[in-house]
């Protein structure tokens, strides 16, 4: 097992003084294992983002020591910039890189949390895995206000009492700590200074007002052009190049255009490639064309998180003599697959001459896309969860009359429940069967058989999802609602039949597919 190492990026509410960046990187170093990776420094934000790795206990001890630098020598109440800011250290994130879980994470994050809010009396609060309250998960509706409003509203708005620490404020403000997956800090510069055009923009790209899913985004002004200043939260879902090419477009509408962009801090090799893929249109690529891949293949540890490895987890549980998992999270894995495969076919019509017709489409078919292959992947650990339910009313007590009977009741309910989620999954399998024939009938024809298997797919996860709600339901299926769910979902088989139908049509008058 590889050691594990921790990314933590803090944050600071100062650019304009390089004493002070020297004097908190000094702190951080001071603690033996601890590698600084970056130092990114911007004037007109005035804040610097710092960047390093480590073993768990340092990379927190290291965190505390620079949270207290940073508070002997920034003062909110002398700070102007143009980044939002609560704290002198505004914000503190741990990251999984490898050999510690995004759980263990968290810990780190409440630990250094109470630390910090008891030894050093700054207000602390948690944000992203680390939230205890859902309406702190996103950064935004902490920082709301900024340090001023804070000032006005900790100790007399109770929705604004931190974690751990007082609700009052000194010059060093309010720290956010949290724990979090990877994100891109990413600016683009516009040819104008405007920043009412930056805002605009950002507004429209911007997942929380309507825009691309795991996209963050702000308008401001910097070194005297507009800039829009973003976080990507999940560059594999939304790429850079969707986002520049977004930018760009809506640039186009106010006469402007983009003039460079920039990197905050690192960005892993993977988000490069992609967009390099993307732009180049090397429809066929695979990483192992990269020279330093194949010389390096094997010779350097996988950067591989757990989450990416659960698909392969899965399949060994799956082929495991457990009754869990079993069909009805084959079925729901089957949808996730065919998402997957609607969302490549549109990812490699995007940015083609000859589609760009379809592109507003393909752009709204990848969001949908991949939305519905987040709610399969869930599914496929609540079915398991669900018959689990059902076992344990199976293994209730049956010696007397009334323990038959609660038995029952317990065991009908069960079965009602463990039937919701495969037909949960018949539902989105038909949206998603949907969303292939159109990625058939509108994507790139060099994918047109990718879009012909995600069809194939779905079907397979509806099909599937149909058995397993019936035999959740056998013997119950007089009863109302299990009468109720099983019309459903042979209404739902019909509706995929005549989407094949017409599907089969599409692939041999536009793919030449006799099928």
């Amino acid at each position: 097992m590889s050691k594990p190492i921790v990314e933590c990026i803090p944050n600071f509410s100062e650019a304009r003084r390089p004493e002070v960046i020297d004097a908190i990187l000094d702190a951080i170093n001071s603690v033996e294992g601890i590698s600084i990776l970056d130092r990114h420094s911007d004037l007109d934000h005035n804040r610097t983002v710092v960047t390093f790795v480590g073993p768990p206990e340092s990379v927190e001890e290291a965190a505390f020591l620079a949270i207290a630098k940073a508070s002997e020598l920034i003062d909110l109440d002398q700070h102007q910039g143009e980044h939002p800011r609560i704290g002198a250290t505004d914000v503190v994130p741990f990251i999984p890189i490898s050999g510690i879980t995004m759980a263990e994470c968290v810990e780190m994050a409440r630990r250094l949390g109470q630390r910090v809010g008891e030894t050093l009396e700054i207000p602390v609060y948690l944000y992203e895995e680390a939230a205890t309250q859902p309406e702190r998960v996103n950064l935004e509706n902490i920082r709301r206000g900024q340090y001023e409003t804070l000032k006005q509203e900790l100790g007399v708005v109770p929705a604004r009492d931190p974690d751990f620490g007082p609700s009052r404020l000194t010059g060093a403000g309010a720290t956010v700590i949290g724990a979090r997956h990877p994100l891109i800090a990413f600016n683009v510069y516009l040819t104008t200074d405007d920043v009412s055009i930056a805002n605009k923009i950002a507004r429209t790209i911007r997942h929380s007002t309507g825009g691309l899913r795991y996209v963050k985004g702000m308008g401001v002004v910097v070194e005297g052009m507009a800039q829009v200043s973003m976080n990507l939260t999940n560059f594999k879902r939304t790429s850079m190049a969707t986002v520049v090419e977004m930018i760009r477009r809506e640039a186009q509408r106010y006469g402007v255009a983009i003039h460079h962009s920039e990197l905050v801090g690192l960005v892993p090799n993977q988000a490069l490639v992609d967009a390099a893929v993307w732009y180049l249109q090397m429809d066929q690529f695979s990483p192992e064309q990269i020279l330093e891949n194949k010389l390096f293949t094997g010779a350097a540890p996988s950067d591989e998180t757990p989450a990416e490895r659960k698909d392969e987890d899965f399949l060994d549980a799956l082929a495991s003599g457990n009754t869990t998992p079993g069909g009805g999270s084959a079925a729901a894995f089957s949808g996730a697959m065919a998402a997957s495969l609607v969302a490549m076919v549109g990812l490699v019509t995007i940015g083609k001459k000859k589609y760009a017709d379809v592109e507003a489409e393909m752009q709204q078919m990848v969001e949908e896309a991949m939305q519905l292959q987040a709610e399969m992947r869930a599914a496929v650990k609540k079915d398991a969860e669900s018959f689990e339910l059902y076992l344990k009313a199976l293994r209730l007590p049956k010696g007397t009359e009334h323990e038959k009977a609660e038995r029952d009741r317990a065991i009908n309910a069960a079965s009602i429940y463990a039937a919701t989620v495969p037909l949960h999954v018949g539902r989105k399998a038909l949206e998603i069967l949907k969303l292939a024939c159109k990625a058939a009938e509108l994507g790139n024809l060099n994918a047109i058989s990718d879009a012909a298997s995600a069809a194939a797919q779905a079907q397979a996860a509806l099909e599937a999802a149909g058995l397993n709600v019936r035999i959740n339901l056998l013997g119950i299926e007089k009863q109302a609602e299990p009468a109720r769910m099983l019309e459903e979902i042979a209404s739902l088989e019909e509706q995929a039949a005549e989407l094949k139908a017409a599907l089969k049509v599409v692939l041999n008058l536009r793919g030449g597919l006799n099928l």
